[in-house]
């Protein structure tokens, strides 16, 4: 079982938060998932934003490679500069290359997950 501690104490992490964790850990090197593709994998389709907070509040914990997780379009969504230079720069390290300064071709990188998951 996973336990987390946040802001309002101990719980126990939900079945869909052990899906989202399990399938970001599973995003190959030069890949990237789009936070609504990990909902639906992870059996709830309109859950992008709890995606987004798993993220922010998990990645750290469970090594996860936060960097590949990007919006719809292709793009990286942080709007912090720094936080933006650091995803774009983590994922062309891993040879992904931008079509504009925030966006990339998801028919290149978009990795696809067994539905079975």
């Amino acid at each position: 079982m996973i336990y987390w501690v946040g802001r309002k104490g101990c719980g126990t992490v939900t079945d869909f938060t052990k899906n989202v964790i399990r399938i970001i850990q599973t995003i190959p090197y030069g890949k990237v998932m789009t936070y609504g593709q990990i909902a639906r994998a992870a059996g709830s389709p309109r859950s992008a934003r709890q995606v987004v907070r798993i993220l922010h509040s998990l990645s750290e914990k469970y090594g996860l490679p936060w960097h590949r997780v990007i919006n719809s379009k292709g793009e990286i969504s942080f709007r912090d500069e720094e936080m933006f230079i650091n995803q774009k720069l983590l994922l062309e390290s891993e040879g992904i290359e931008f079509i504009t300064e925030r966006s990339l071709s998801l028919k290149n990188y978009l990795c696809h997950i067994d539905p079975e998951f």
